[in-house]
């Protein structure tokens, strides 16, 4: 269920490549979501973008929120990453049901939507969580990351996605990239890596064509030297437990507990990452409800 995400630079240091090959991934997201054919494609590119963004960020513990509001027949997407590259995900309407579009191929911006936002916030271990946002502009995901890197960052960057569906429904291939300029990147360069992306179809493309990441990189940065930075094993996996569903009804207030408890056989509550149930009895509930206010009257 693990992908490959490894990181490259060019010999003068002056941009950053990563490449995933995200299949098992992506499988391991439809399984749980179980979402129609489009979906599998959207959620599974942000997924993959996600898990690329997540790879940027510099400390252990650092995550990173990519969420995706376009007023879509699919609702909101969600995807939410680590420093290493591993992702869980979630779409409002996992099954949508559209034509194909007018290339022939899973219409993403259909289900997406194209009247929208890209909200991005990384949790960093500081006081306040940085956000940023960028108006959709193609609701196809990876061009809106692209947008997103520029608007809110200022880091000229280049993003492809890709999720490739077979008829039954099963993923055949995903997987990303994500290129960023520094700072002091020579006009040399940006003119090589535009002349690099002309020849790039799609990411399935590369990946049923039997690329690896390494292939895919020396491609992108031909002409540039790149040198293999480091490398990840990411997967689609969910941090939930029982601790932390019970820390999330703890920070509700008592009265509403107490109704909980009152009214309900069972309280059973279903993560949205990865479908896990846990289930509360009403006595567990109440003792909460107690504690809380033991706590307030102390």
């Amino acid at each position: 269920m693990n992908g490959i995400l490894k990181r490259y630079l060019s010999g003068d240091g002056a941009v950053v490549c990563a490449v995933l090959e995200g299949t098992e991934m992506c499988r391991e997201m439809e399984r749980i979501h179980k979402t129609s054919a489009v979906c599998t494609a959207a959620l599974g590119r942000l997924s993959m973008g996600a898990s690329l963004i997540g790879y940027t960020l510099k400390n252990p513990g650092d995550t990173v929120t990519v969420r995706i509001d376009g007023g879509g027949p699919a609702g909101t997407l969600l995807a939410v990453a680590d420093d290493r590259g591993n992702v869980k995900s979630y779409v409002d309407q996992p099954v949508v049901e559209l034509p194909l579009n007018a290339k022939g191929k899973l219409d993403v911006a259909g289900a997406v939507g194209t009247d929208g936002t890209l909200f991005v916030i990384k949790d960093m271990g500081l006081k306040e969580p940085y956000s940023g946002q960028t108006a959709l502009v193609s609701g196809e995901i990876a061009e809106d990351i692209t947008q997103y890197f520029a608007d809110s960052e200022q880091v000229p960057s280049a993003c492809g996605l890709g999720v490739l569906v077979n008829p039954d429904l099963s993923v055949a291939c995903a997987g990303g990239y994500l290129i960023q300029l520094l700072p002091f990147a020579p006009e040399s360069d940006i003119a090589q890596l535009e002349e690099n992306l002309k020849d790039i179809t799609s990411v399935t493309d590369l990946l049923q064509n039997g690329m690896t990441a390494d292939d895919i990189a020396q491609k992108l940065l031909s002409g540039l030297s790149p040198e293999l930075l480091d490398a990840s094993e990411p997967a689609y996996t969910c941090d939930c437990s029982r601790e932390r569903t019970e820390r999330m009804l703890r920070s509700l207030d008592a009265a509403a507990l107490r109704e909980m408890a009152a009214e309900m056989p069972e309280i059973e509550v279903c993560c949205h990452f990865c479908t896990k149930k846990y289930v509360f009895t009403p006595q567990e509930i109440a003792k909460m409800a107690d504690e809380k206010e033991a706590g307030h009257n102390s």
